[in-house]
């Protein structure tokens, strides 16, 4: 399989950065890691080589503490991700790593840049120009001092019921659990005995008595009615973490749940109108990704007949776009310190791909694909769509998202064959040299059922045939679930 099929099964951006390497060495992850964080962030994959073969890792198991300790070792504290895969059966190591805000970074006391695929020591020059570059780029808001007093203003309750959970996912090991400013100082909230913004909308009392616009609102409309009138609406304030629960039990309150018995089964199944993981990676994003400096900006969710809204302040991170959001990329971090808590408290899955999260749980369950807007004036808008709303809208039931049956491979070929493809180059994408086996065993299945046509039907044995696909097969490409069953490959 070559490397540009490799990424599109793994998810990632395709303009990334994307180093692979055959076996896991900490010092190769940690010389690469700090080289990403300097140069705009990309990826790292460990038990594939170059070409794209896939050789699998015998110490995957070992990985979670050998994440732990790079950790330690990139200076200053960066935000990036260890995600151990299956593919074909071997286990591959995937590291993400955002663009760094804080260049330069070092691993081990040594700077390195990117060049050419390769992790090299950045000279005099290079670390003099990423220095300037940071001097002359204006304080990010998170990281200006606020007035709240350690002391007085932090929620020591919910600071250690923080620290309890990070320490269990064993993310970040802490110098002295005990003291409150230690343990914001090693979650990079706190500096020179002061707590930066960051640390105040994360973990203080009521940080919305020195930044109002860190409040959020939620109101439920009623069902057929205008949109000025509603059954429920709360203001919520306080500690980020809180809030962000606080917004997710509105939701989940105020939308319908459906119960049904399966035949075989004595147990209830309830299922909710929008699927937890969508609307919970929603609020996440909207949390991470908002702009808190905007003091007449916010955060709001709005439940309305048919669709779920939720809106932060704030255009997309610059040089993202809906396009790139929706197809992942690699995360540009608006807030980096707010940010990296929420991915050491476990909230966030992926850095830079919760897109693909909400788009695969919205498939699972068979609703609408949900719809980003981004407008600089207006900021950013996620909406979900119920069941009954895609009916409403006229939507077939195959156009709404039910879960299709595809393969991996016939994913991957229909993916491919977006664009003409022969046979010769699909075998190229897979590695594989049967034509007759690959035709019978994927391609013939897939004209079929319509999902592919040959660009010469008349023609079926032309040498210059090529396939195409359908659109109907790009109706049953998009009702697949986003990184669920495509990274469990069939044998050859």
């Amino acid at each position: 399989m070559n490397t540009a099929s490799l990424k599109k099964l793994l998810l990632l951006d395709g303009k990334a950065k994307v180093d692979f390497f055959v076996k896991y060495n900490r010092d190769i992850a940690g010389k690469h890691i700090c080289a990403l964080l300097n140069s705009g962030g990309g990826y790292i994959v460990f038990g594939i080589d170059e070409t794209g073969e896939i050789k699998g890792l015998d110490n995957a198991d070992t990985l979670e503490q050998s994440e732990k300790a790079l950790v330690q070792e990139i200076s200053p504290r960066a935000l990036f991700s260890f995600a151990v895969l299956t593919l074909e059966k071997f286990s591959i190591l995937l590291i993400e790593v955002p663009a760094g805000r804080d260049a330069p970074y070092s691993y081990r006391d040594d700077i390195f840049i990117r060049t050419g695929g390769c992790a090299k020591k950045a000279d005099v020059e290079t670390i003099r120009d990423m220095i300037i570059r940071h001097q002359v780029e204006p304080e990010r808001w998170e990281r200006r001092f606020s007035d709240a007093g350690i002391e007085t203003e932090i929620d020591s309750t919910h600071l250690r019921a923080a620290v309890k959970v990070i320490e269990k996912n064993g993310t970040l090991k802490f110098r002295d659990i005990g003291d409150n400013y230690s343990v914001l100082e090693d979650l990079s909230l706190a500096k020179y005995g002061k707590l930066t913004n960051a640390g105040d909308v994360l973990f203080c009392k009521h940080p919305a008595a020195r930044y109002p616009q860190t409040g959020a609102k939620a109101v439920c409309y009623d069902a057929g009615k205008t949109a000025d009138n509603y059954r429920d609406l709360k203001y919520f304030e306080g500690p980020l973490l809180q809030v962000l629960e606080d917004l997710f039990s509105f939701i989940i309150r105020n939308t319908a749940t459906s119960s049904s018995f399966a035949k075989e089964r004595l147990e209830r199944s309830d299922i909710p109108e929008y699927p937890p993981q969508a609307v919970r990676e929603g609020l996440v994003n909207a949390f991470a990704h908002r702009d808190y400096s905007d003091f007449s900006g916010g955060l709001s969710v709005n439940v309305y007949p048919g669709r779920l809204e939720i809106w932060n302040s704030g255009e997309l991170p610059e040089g993202i776009t809906i396009k790139e959001l929706l197809a992942g990329h690699i995360s540009v971090l608006r807030n980096p310190d707010i940010a990296q808590t929420l991915y050491l408290r476990g909230m966030m899955e992926k850095l830079g791909r919760g897109s693909e999260l909400i788009q695969q749980a919205c498939r699972e369950q068979g609703l609408p694909s949900p719809k980003w807007q981004s407008e600089k004036s207006s900021g950013v808008t996620l909406t979900l769509y119920s069941a009954a709303q895609g009916t409403k809208q006229g939507l077939s039931m195959d156009q709404v998202g039910t879960k299709s049956g595809l393969s991996a491979e016939e994913r991957i070929i229909l993916e491919l064959c977006s664009t003409p493809q022969s046979i010769s180059q699909l075998l190229g994408s897979f590695g594989r040299s049967n034509r007759t086996k690959f035709r019978e065993q994927y391609v013939n299945p897939l004209l079929q059922d319509e999902l592919l046509a040959m660009t010469i039907p008349e023609k079926p044995k032309s040498p210059k045939q090529k396939y195409q696909t359908t659109e109907r097969g790009q109706r049953a490409l998009e009702a697949v679930p986003i990184g669920s069953n495509i990274r469990q490959i069939a044998g050859a």
